[in-house]
């Protein structure tokens, strides 16, 4: 918590979504004595696919959350910069054959980028977000550290921001566990006590990943096969699929075959084939380590290799042990202690010690 000053209370500006976890941190930086102002972000054009995108039941509920807080609402609208920043690279990141994480680059460029911007032009000294982590400063710089709750925590999607995004920020609930923060907006009353957790993103929704990109990618069919060249069905595009992916293969029983289910292990760009394997265990879906770049160091300098650290490569996925044995100012090797399953591309690799999150960046390559 922060010491403040009586008069006058900083300004924190406050990204309502218009989900409990966001409205629960108004009222306890309310209850902090800051000055809280809240702002709902637009990010995606209701028009472009209707009924797909919850923007306005979410508008109506963060109108009713700040109505029943006393907070001043205002609204933003950074669907050009969403589009341009996230959307577009993410449709071609996918064209690239890989698979990418857009609500990291969401965090990293629009919530602590433009949001963060807008915030300075309210007056805020703090902007706070409604994510499980938390911040603290060591020897004059900021810490990203876990949430506190182990099966909330959101430090994967927040490893590329950087000390100046990271000095004046605030993650009220990063302390409490979830069951608490709900119990808090029941308490208050608030309409979005039981209100569903958001999944996915936005702009996909509840329905069909693959029925979703179809409308903004080309379908490009090819063959699916095995590492031995034996084809077992049609894919629809490389895009549509990812590494460790086993719904929606649609791969029937084979004469002789083992009847064990099948996993995308690969992605043949130069004959457009898509390389399945039968077995949750096989080894071309198992990786010694990975390659990565684009890499981001919350303390603002890499640390010398080789060093052993921790790393997540998905999110939710247990802390693995690894060692960092080549290293340069945007690129590193990572070994792992244990081969890891569906290493992929586009996704990021983010580094831990202990509770403390030092950075991450993106998967180049599996290595052997």
């Amino acid at each position: 918590m922060i010491s403040l000053p009586s008069n006058p209370a900083p300004r924190v500006v406050v990204g309502l979504s218009g989900g409990v976890d966001s409205a629960v941190s108004v009222w306890l930086l309310r209850e902090q004595g800051f000055d809280v102002q809240a702002v709902f972000m637009k990010n995606w054009e209701d028009t472009f696919e209707a009924g797909w995108c919850s923007v306005a039941e979410d508008l109506r509920d963060a109108e009713d959350i700040c109505a029943t807080l006393d907070v001043p609402l205002h609204t933003v609208n950074f669907v050009a910069e969403y589009r341009e920043r996230v959307f577009a690279r993410f449709l071609a990141e996918l064209q690239a054959g890989r698979t990418p994480n857009p609500d990291v680059l969401c965090n990293r460029e629009i919530k602590f980028r433009a949001f963060l911007d807008h915030a300075r032009r309210l007056g805020a000294q703090y902007l706070a977000t409604g994510h499980y982590a938390r911040r603290d400063v060591q020897d004059g710089r900021s810490r990203l550290l876990k949430g506190c709750d182990p099966g909330k925590d959101q430090s994967y999607f927040l490893h590329a921001l950087d000390q100046a995004q990271l000095a004046n920020v605030l993650f009220p609930v990063g302390e409490l566990p979830k069951r608490e923060v709900r119990a808090i907006a029941r308490r208050l009353g608030l309409v979005v006590h039981d209100k569903k957790d958001s999944t996915g993103i936005c702009f996909i929704g509840e329905r069909d990943f693959r029925e979703f990109l179809a409308q903004h990618l080309p379908t490009e069919p090819g063959p699916m096969q095995t590492p031995e060249g034996e084809v077992v069905g049609q894919h629809l595009g490389l895009a549509f699929y990812t590494l460790g992916q086993r719904q929606g293969l649609n791969i029937g029983g084979r004469r002789g075959g083992s009847g064990a289910p099948w996993f995308v292990a690969g992605k043949d760009r130069e004959h457009n084939a898509l390389i399945v394997v039968q077995g949750t265990d096989h080894p071309a879906l198992l990786a010694g380590g990975l390659r990565a770049s684009q890499l981001n160091w919350i303390a603002g300098e890499a640390p010398a290799a080789p060093f052993s650290c921790a790393a997540k490569i998905r999110y939710r996925q247990a802390d693995q042990p690894c060692t960092i044995v080549a290293l340069d100012a945007d690129r590193c090797e990572v070994r792992f202690a244990q081969p890891q399953r569906a290493v992929t591309p586009g996704q990021s690799v983010v580094f831990y010690s202990a509770e403390v999150c030092l950075g991450g960046g993106i998967i180049d390559t599996a290595l052997p």
